[in-house]
């Protein structure tokens, strides 16, 4: 990746992290991670940061498609956001959002973890 790349991406990062510790101060804790995800995503557009949600990533073999994985937040079409609802991040969450930067071919990803009174942070690359 480019060092210009990645200061826009380290930049867009930080803006949305300080989004998602917006969405946990409001909302607080306790609730599923559906909401947080419509939240962060509301956050997103309030500050004029494009994100979708709910978005296919195909996984592909041998030029074939074999699945789709589907992306909780994608933001400016260049980070991926997973969010959980869950007491600790887990390897399985780590190695689940690799998967997805791989089958998006993207270069980052953070991983947030709402459950708790203090915003759990990620920051994962390939």
């Amino acid at each position: 990746m480019k060092t210009d790349e990645q200061e826009w991406l380290n930049g867009l990062s930080e803006r949305v992290i300080g989004c998602a510790f917006e969405v946990s101060n409001v909302l607080g804790i306790g609730f599923l991670e559906k909401v947080y995800q419509r939240a962060l995503a509301n956050e997103l557009n309030r500050q004029q940061i494009r994100a979708e949600t709910e978005v296919p990533a195909p996984v592909i073999y041998k030029g074939d498609r074999v699945g789709d994985y589907y992306l909780d937040l994608l933001v400016e079409k260049r980070l991926v956001i997973e969010l959980k609802c869950v007491n600790g991040l887990l390897n399985e969450h780590t190695a689940q959002v690799l998967n997805y930067l791989r089958a998006t071919q993207l270069p980052l990803a953070l991983l947030l973890n709402f459950k708790h009174p203090r915003l759990q942070i990620k920051r994962l690359a390939l």
